[in-house]
C-alpha cells in the first residue's frame, strides 16, 4: 500500500487533503491526522470493517477499547445513552480539549470493536484545527488511537506516524508537530465520585475545579482492573527500542549511573533537564529547564523516538513529581520503563 503524507495548515488551500481523507473514511479506510495531543489513527467509528484496520495496522490487542472524536458537543447525544450532569459541566469547561469523558454508550450504534465489548464508551472533542475540520466536514464520529505501532512511543509529528505505518496506511494529514505532546485526560463518569483512568493534560486539580472531587488511583490500584476501560490501562506503551530505566533528578546520581553503566559497556541516552548535559551522557535529550513540564511533556514522546536513531544501549529518564501534569508524565514514563528504576 502507498502511504501519502499531504500537508494542510492555514497557509494552504487544503481543501483536496480534507475531500480525500473524507472519501477514504468514508470508504471504510483509516487516516491519520494531529490532534492538540498526539497524531490519531481515525476510522468511521460505526463502521467495524474500517475500525478492524486500526487494530491491523497497530498491531494492537482486540480488548483495547477506542476514543471517539466528534466535531460537535451536540453529537455526543447520537452515541450515549444519558449524559451526566458532570460530563455537561466538564465538556463546557474543557472542550474542545484534552479530556476523554467515559460515559454509558447507547446499545448497537458504535462498531463493536470500538468499545471492546464493554457498555461504556470514551468521547472526546479534539482541540486541533485540521483534527476539527476533518470530523466537521466528515460529519460523522472518527475513532482514533495514537498513530503507532502498538507499544511505541506515541507521535508528535507525522514524520513519526510516517515511520511506524509507511505502507500500512493510505493517508498521513500533515499538520506539523502537535501542542500539548502526551494523550488526553481520561475520565470515567459512571461512577461517582469520577476517577481518572488516565492522567493526561487536564489534571485532577483542574477537574476538581469544576466538578469537586475525583478519584485517581494509585499504581496498585490501577492493576486491579481486569479489563480496560480506557486505552493505556493493560498493556505496556511508549518504549523505546532500547530499555528505559528511570532515575531520580539528582545530578550527582545520575552523574554516578551514567560513569558505572558506561564502565559496564553500555550507551547512555540520557533524558533530563537541561542542567544535566555534562554529566557523561553518550547522547543528551534535555526535558528543558529543571521543573518545565509543560516542556517535558511536549518533548518526552519525540525524545523517546529520538533516541530508536542512536546506537543507545540504556535510557535513563529523569523523574519529576506527580502534582498537575507530572501525574501524566510520570505515568507515561513508568510505562515506557516498565516500572524499571535505576538502582546502584
Amino acid at each position: 500500500m502507498e502511504t501519502k503524507r499531504m500537508l494542510v495548515d492555514n497557509n494552504l488551500n487544503s481543501e483536496k487533503s480534507y475531500t480525500q481523507a473524507v472519501d477514504l473514511l468514508n470508504n471504510g479506510e483509516v487516516v491519520a491526522f494531529p490532534t492538540e495531543t498526539v497524531y490519531g489513527l481515525g476510522a468511521i467509528a460505526t463502521n467495524e470493517r474500517g475500525v478492524k484496520k486500526i487494530f491491523e495496522a497497530k498491531g494492537r490487542p482486540s480488548d483495547n477499547p477506542l476514543i471517539v472524536h466528534i466535531g460537535t458537543i451536540e453529537e455526543v447525544a447520537n452515541y450515549i445513552e444519558e449524559i451526566p450532569e458532570n460530563a455537561v459541566k466538564l465538556m463546557d469547561a474543557f472542550w474542545p480539549g484534552p479530556l476523554t469523558v467515559i460515559m454509558r454508550a447507547k446499545k448497537g450504534l458504535l462498531a463493536p470493536s470500538v468499545t471492546a465489548g464493554l457498555q461504556t464508551v470514551g468521547i472526546r472533542m479534539p482541540d486541533h484545527p485540521v483534527a476539527l475540520q476533518l470530523l466537521r466536514k466528515l460529519k460523522k464520529p472518527v475513532a482514533a488511537p495514537s498513530a503507532n505501532r502498538s507499544g511505541k512511543p506515541s507521535p508528535t509529528k507525522a514524520v513519526h506516524v510516517e515511520e511506524d505505518m509507511l505502507g500500512r496506511i493510505p493517508l498521513i494529514l500533515d499538520g506539523g508537530a502537535t501542542g500539548i505532546g502526551i494523550e488526553s485526560t481520561v475520565l470515567d463518569v459512571t461512577v461517582n465520585p469520577p476517577v481518572i483512568l488516565r492522567p493526561g493534560g487536564v489534571t485532577k486539580e483542574m477537574l476538581e475545579e469544576v466538578i469537586g472531587e475525583v478519584i485517581q488511583p494509585t499504581k496498585s490500584q490501577q492493576a486491579l482492573e481486569s479489563t480496560p476501560k480506557a486505552p493505556g490501562m493493560k498493556y505496556t506503551h511508549y518504549a523505546p527500542n532500547a530499555p528505559v530505566q528511570l532515575i531520580d533528578s539528582n545530578q550527582a546520581v545520575v552523574r554516578d549511573a551514567i560513569s558505572k553503566l558506561k564502565n559496564e559497556g553500555e550507551k547512555i541516552a540520557l533524558l533530563a533537564p537541561i542542567s544535566f548535559e555534562n554529566l557523561g551522557a553518550d547522547y543528551f535529550f534535555p526535558y528543558g529547564d529543571e521543573g518545565d513540564k509543560e516542556m517535558m511533556s511536549i518533548k518526552l514522546y519525540d525524545d523517546l523516538r529520538a533516541c530508536d536513531k542512536t546506537d543507545a544501549t540504556m535510557i535513563l529518564a529523569t523523574a519529576t513529581s506527580t502534582d498537575g501534569v507530572g501525574a501524566a508524565i510520570m505515568n507515561r514514563l513508568e510505562k515506557a520503563a516498565g516500572g524499571r528504576w535505576y538502582n546502584e
